[in-house]
């Protein structure tokens, strides 16, 4: 094989854009994944008939071991916003929070979390962009919106996005053209949503999906069978794998090596990044870097520039800032789920199909900062069947259980919210003194602490969530889930944030080290901040575009 031009590390939203666009340029990539190659056919067995007892599969190597630090201290005066659900007894809560059932959701392998996201491709909301000038909070992207637009763009494109023609009133964030593709139709209990919105002043309207409603680019429109979290067996969804990754293929000019973790980075004498050396099929590889991209995530990202100190770089590569692991930002979560009178078949249809973005601007919500959004959460939150509502919402047993599953299975209906995270010093990624990979790579440790501002704002998410489903004509709520007795992300950003002094950032505007000239990172680890509850996917993606321009020129 001949040398490659740029070596990226993750083949996920970031790694996956950047091998493409990178590619389309005339430039040969080596592409190294950490984890597997999925199979849709064999992974994906959603026709069987224990369907709903898999989640998405975890084959070996597709799970990172993660560590947790100080997650946080609950205080008992909050205990209103306390996880419950209702079959299991509500126990006092303890003194500090805990991993819940899922803790950070990940996957390590060809495609990366994109192979198990739900698909909502969201641009940010262009006030996000400077949050601390005008606000005096967190920090400032050193670029704009209107920096990014053309290349969210061009990422809708690659990953078939469908939503609406034209912008509503309340979602404040310009477009020069339609998205490729038309909003998908509505579920019974979006229906049900956008009737409520109207009434507790939170309007709803079609998401913007990665998920295609006809056919595009070779590949089939979506089926509805609300199962986006478990992945997709027909390719319609617009995961990495099957968008920027079969077009990078398709070229010539990418090589990706699956199950070929990366160890370290190895600086040399000019400082930039000499090589990375990796393990594929039991041996060790030395990789020489001409250019280096890092996508690995806000986690695994810091994690192995830390990994790779050396004594020109004895605080871990890239990392003359203090800043590499520092900043990181969870997903705030709050969910609520009530019985509907006269709702039928809620599990029924595309996950996340609705949203309400009235509150996402960092001043959206009175008494907090950062901004939130709403969304029809049934599917996504496993009441797709009736194992769910067995085990979260239908008390009982025996022939009274039995005749109550058939009365309610079907009338289900959960509101969510997401919302912004702050950067706070506590919160942050570090390494494990003591334990290691079987690479010998210490394993990273997730620190998570919320603040005030975002137990404010968990707060204001639960109001918002417990008044729609009241707008509904819902029953007494049966089930609640949020971010203040559980840490459970899907979403997490900071670690290595760009910025434009070199003192508190780790790279430049368009992802480039403020230290070693020819590495770049393109993952979420370059947020500086999370944005109003917006999924990064497409943000990742644009940035990569962006990114590759420049590297190209």
């Amino acid at each position: 094989m001949s040398p490659p031009d740029v070596v990226i590390i993750g083949s996920g939203a970031g790694g996956a854009a950047s091998a493409w666009a990178l590619t389309k340029r005339g430039l040969s990539v080596l592409l190294l994944e950490a984890g597997p190659a999925f199979d849709p056919s064999r992974d994906y067995p959603l026709t069987n008939a224990d369907w709903e007892r898999h989640i998405f599969p975890s084959p070996p190597g597709s799970r990172g071991e993660i560590l947790y630090g100080d997650l946080g201290q609950l205080d008992p005066s909050d205990s209103d916003l306390q996880s419950h659900d209702a079959v299991t007894p509500r126990q006092p809560p303890p003194g500090f929070r805990e991993t819940g059932e899922i803790g950070y959701s990940h996957v390590m392998g060809v495609g990366g979390s994109t192979l198990h996201f739900v698909g909502e491709a969201h641009r940010l909301h262009p006030a996000s962009f400077h949050l601390a000038r005008d606000h005096g909070i967190g920090a400032d992207w050193p670029l704009s919106y209107d920096d990014l637009a053309p290349f969210y763009a061009q990422a809708e494109a690659m990953m078939g996005v469908a939503g609406p023609a034209r912008p509503s009133a309340s979602d404040a964030r310009p477009r020069s053209a339609p998205p490729p593709l038309p909003a998908h139709p509505l579920s019974p209990p979006a229906r049900r949503l956008v009737q409520a919105g109207a009434k507790a002043g939170l309007p709803f309207e079609p998401n913007m999906r990665a998920a295609n409603s006809v056919p595009y680019d070779d590949r089939p429109s979506c089926n509805y069978c609300g199962q986006c979290s478990r992945g997709c067996p027909l390719g319609d969804k617009g995961s990495a794998d099957v968008t920027y990754l079969r077009h990078a293929q398709a070229s010539g000019r990418l090589t990706l090596i699956a199950n070929a973790p990366v160890t370290r980075i190895e600086l040399g004498p000019n400082g930039q990044a000499a090589a990375v050396h990796y393990v594929h099929a039991g041996k060790a590889v030395r990789q020489e870097t001409p250019i280096l991209i890092l996508a690995g995530g806000a986690v695994q990202t810091p994690r192995l520039l830390l990994a790779s100190a050396q004594p020109d770089a004895p605080e871990g590569v890239a990392n003359g800032s203090g800043q590499v692991g520092r900043n990181f930002m969870e997903t705030l979560s709050w969910s609520s789920t009530a019985f509907v009178p006269g709702l039928k078949n809620s599990h029924m249809g595309l996950p996340a199909d609705a949203i309400s973005w009235a509150q996402s601007a960092p001043d959206g919500v009175p008494g907090a900062v950062g901004g939130c959004r709403y969304t029809s959460a049934v599917r996504e939150l496993g009441l797709n069947g009736p194992i769910g509502y067995a085990q979260r919402l239908v008390r009982g047993h025996g022939a009274a259980f039995h005749q109550a599953m058939r009365t309610q299975f079907g009338s289900a209906l959960t509101v969510a919210a997401l919302g912004a995270v702050i950067p706070d010093e506590r919160s942050r990624v570090t390494l494990s003194a003591e334990q290691h990979d079987a690479n010998g790579v210490p394993l990273p440790v997730i620190s998570s602490v919320l603040t005030a501002n975002s137990l404010a704002l968990l707060r204001k998410m639960a109001e918002g969530c417990r008044s729609l489903l009241r707008a509904t004509g819902a029953e007494a709520i049966l089930e609640e889930r949020g971010s203040w007795d559980s840490f459970s992300a899907t979403h997490v950003f900071g670690t290595a944030r760009m910025g434009t002094e070199s003192a508190s950032s780790v790279t430049d505007a368009f992802g480039r080290s403020h230290d070693h000239a020819n590495l770049w990172i393109s993952d979420a680890s370059l947020f500086p901040s999370s944005g109003g509850g917006e999924a990064p996917s497409l943000t990742i993606g644009a940035l990569a575009l962006r990114q590759a321009e420049k590297i190209a020129r």
